[in-house]
């Protein structure tokens, strides 16, 4: 009896010392004078309900709708038990991002490129291995670089029309066509990044496909492991920690070794992304770049197969990811808004027709409809919802006493802003004018955020947005999409994908023109 009462007590103790201490992390900005969000929960501070219930895309916008309602320009929350800041005035975003970006270089997510080899990509690094890599890799995302590459892309492209007409012809009225799409651009990165035809449209089973869709999946575990990895970065890298999926780890590496043994060996040339690497691999730099005046061509760091497999990854998850999710929500606005479609394929058709017939790299990127549409998909469903930065040192905000310890998160709420009503007036509302040039003068540039910005901008944007609008060219033309019974309206997304994901995927009727 006397054990069990002293094991109660202890208990009780012990509860008591961990109700007190996450108490006072969550009053860790209102101790400082700093305005915060209200009420958070005593275990998930002001994000109860991510993976669970709601995806953070909601839980960011209704923190964010909560402080601007206050008027503030950034506010202090919870994320879990970690204190973060919110930034909501788009003048503070360009602060962050660029006039203070010696401050804020580094977005502060977990990495250890020693033990978990396939986190030592761009987006991920900091400081000056981060600064010598951006610089390497600028000149392989140029617009000659990708123009280069826009043959290659053509002719997946065609594959996938082949595959829509074999399907249509077959009887198949209506497709799923998020599954659909990661297929056709998981065919467009294998083969532009790893020179490889992965054959996806034919074989759903691909495991480029399987090993990139499940980057995205996110688990109360690998959600806790982040978060555990985040408060203690230092302890973290000491014990090894790994965030990427071991079976992710061996495909991608495994496949980044073969394809460069067999180029070096064979010395095979191509225009794609894996040929650019291997000239910074062994050289440091691109073999067309030109050497400093009045110097003998040098030998520069390159890079290691670790590395090169990191940047492989990341172009390939990044790319297969963003740009299907980007022309999954496009269809679905086209479907539900039939006139825009009949005018964005009108649009295009005079566009080829006064090119005498040719779709060129100029052709595509040079539509401004079609630009319109894309940015106006992007602007209602940006891929990835919010972005991160942490100040090197501690920082006072600009016209104010406040010092925000260095290191804590700094949260850009990418979808809130993109779904301001003061901003985008009537925002569910699809309307690709919102992007007529007149009308963007209009706005703060800084409240359109898709790729980011700043000098950590996302260097292949370029690519990203031709290969969606190439994708969509080539459905256009042949295709006109409409809603189905099965088809979710309104949307809503899988609080278990960290993209932009609807549930139940996206059902659209499709008829061969």
């Amino acid at each position: 009896m006397a054990l069990l009462s002293l094991m109660l007590t202890a208990f009780v103790l012990v509860a008591s010392l961990i109700y007190f201490y996450l108490k006072r992390r969550h009053r860790f900005w209102s101790n400082r004078g700093i305005p915060c969000a209200p009420d958070p929960h005593l275990f998930y501070g002001h994000v109860k309900g991510a993976i669970s219930v709601a995806h953070g895309s909601y839980i960011n916008q209704k923190l964010y709708n909560s402080l601007k309602q206050r008027n503030l320009s950034f506010g202090g929350y919870s994320f879990f038990t970690i204190p973060s800041i919110m930034v909501v005035d788009p003048e503070m975003v360009k602060t962050v991002m660029v006039r203070d970006f010696n401050v804020f270089h580094d977005r502060g997510i977990y990495n250890d490129p020693k033990s978990d080899p396939l986190s030592g990509h761009l987006f991920l690094l900091e400081g000056a291995p981060w600064r010598a890599l951006r610089q390497k890799l600028t000149p392989t995302f140029t617009s000659g670089r990708m123009k280069s590459m826009f043959g290659t892309i053509l002719e997946v492209a065609e594959e996938f029309r082949k595959f829509m007409v074999e399907n249509h012809d077959r009887g198949t009225r209506e497709l799923e066509m998020k599954d659909v799409l990661a297929r056709f651009t998981t065919d467009v990165i294998g083969t532009c990044a790893f020179g490889l035809e992965c054959n996806t449209l034919e074989n759903p089973d691909s495991d480029f496909l399987k090993y990139g869709s499940k980057v995205f999946e996110q688990t109360p575990f690998q959600l806790a492991k982040f978060i555990l990895a985040s408060m203690f970065k230092e302890q973290a890298k000491k014990l090894g920690v790994k965030l990427t999926d071991v079976g992710v780890e061996s495909f991608f590496m495994g496949i980044t070794r073969e394809t460069v043994e067999f180029r070096e060996k064979n010395n095979v040339q191509r225009n794609d992304f894996m040929n650019l690497l291997l000239q910074i691999k062994n050289k440091g730099r691109l073999t067309d770049q030109p050497d400093e005046p009045g110097t003998m061509e040098k030998v520069e760091p390159g890079l290691t197969i670790e590395e090169l497999a990191a940047q492989c990854f990341v172009f390939f998850v990044a790319g297969f990811e963003t740009s299907s999710t980007t022309m999954n929500f496009c269809l679905y606005e086209l479907a539900m808004n039939p006139d825009i479609q009949e005018r964005l394929r009108n649009d295009i058709e005079k566009a080829i027709a006064a090119n005498d017939g040719k779709l060129t790299y100029e052709i595509v990127m040079g539509m401004q409809y079609l630009d319109n549409v894309v940015n106006e998909t992007l602007r209602k469903y940006p891929p990835v919802e919010s972005l991160n930065r942490i100040p090197l040192t501690d920082y006072t905000i600009p016209g104010t006493d406040h010092v925000i310890p260095s290191q804590t998160m700094f949260l850009i709420p990418v979808y809130a802003l993109h779904h301001d009503p003061e901003i985008y007036p009537d925002p569910e509302r699809f309307d690709p004018d919102r992007f007529l040039p007149e009308v963007v003068a209009t706005r703060h540039a800084y409240s359109y955020l898709p790729f980011g910005e700043g000098p950590r901008i996302c260097i292949g944007l370029r690519f990203g947005v031709m290969q969606t609008k190439i994708g969509l060219i080539t459905l256009l033309r042949s295709f006109r999409f409409k809603p189905t019974a099965a088809t979710p309206n309104p949307l809503v997304f899988d609080p278990k994908s960290f993209v932009l994901s609807p549930i139940g995927g996206n059902h659209l009727r499709v008829d061969k023109i």
